[in-house]
């Protein structure tokens, strides 16, 4: 999915999101039949989505074709024996090359943003490993232990990192929020075979991050050097 795409229709975004790109995409010749208002020749392929990824974020989804599978891996999800990892590009140094970040994440619906660290909230964990630094940013790589709604953006904010362009969550301007869901494991709900998918940093993440390092940005292809690696496990 790319940064800016919604992945449901909502009251504000009826088109242009990735449910309408896949019904399209999946159902070839029934749009003339629904335009002419004349039955269908089949039941369309209707997506279904057992995950989410904010409208800000680009990165890899899973989709299911039918309401069986759609049962299956959302029961994987809710069981958190779906591995994800993340990259993302933080303000400032973290100093830290792993990070175990806690802290529990609830609504507040009388200040903006909605969605905050707070005692009252619910438990959320998120690992945090470095992959570069930068004088003033640095490159990570996260895994969302628990899934709360804008988790690493809230998580990266409360340590005094914000991502890049998440103006939400005190980030530093920038053409797009700088996360990007690069990792996505699941065992096949059919065939019951694990299944891995890397997805490398999009351009405009790479081009940022080397200007971070005063690098010429076509030095290197999108995800080169930056694509996902195998970080140890975070202690503590």
């Amino acid at each position: 999915k790319p940064a800016g795409m919604v992945v449901h229709p909502t009251a504000g975004n009826k088109s242009g999101t990735l449910a309408n790109a896949l019904s399209y995409r999946w159902n070839p010749g029934l749009l003339a039949f629904w335009e002419k208002g004349e039955p269908l020749p089949r039941a369309p392929v209707r997506p279904g989505f057992p995950h989410r990824l904010d409208r800000l974020t680009s990165g890899l989804m899973v989709v299911s074709k039918t309401q069986a599978v759609l049962r299956e891996l959302g029961v994987a999800f809710a069981e958190r024996r779906v591995k994800k990892r993340y990259v993302a590009i933080l303000a400032g140094k973290v100093e830290a090359d792993r990070l175990k970040i806690q802290g529990r994440i609830g609504r507040l619906s009388e200040v903006m943003p909605r969605w905050r660290v707070t005692p009252r909230g619910k438990r959320a964990i998120t690992r945090l490993w470095v992959t570069s630094r930068a004088q003033d940013r640095t490159l990570v790589e996260l895994e969302p232990v628990t899934g709360r709604t804008n988790q690493l953006r809230i998580h990266c904010a409360w340590i005094g990192h914000p991502i890049l362009g998440d103006a939400t969550y005190g980030g530093p301007p920038a053409p797009r929020l700088c996360l990007h869901a690069s990792l996505l494991g699941f065992v096949h709900p059919v065939h019951g075979r694990w299944m891995e998918f890397v997805a490398p940093m999009p351009a405009e993440m790479a081009a940022l991050w080397e200007q971070s390092q005063g690098i010429d940005a076509g030095a290197h292809p999108a995800g080169g050097e930056h694509g996902l690696s195998t970080p140890a496990e975070p202690s503590g």
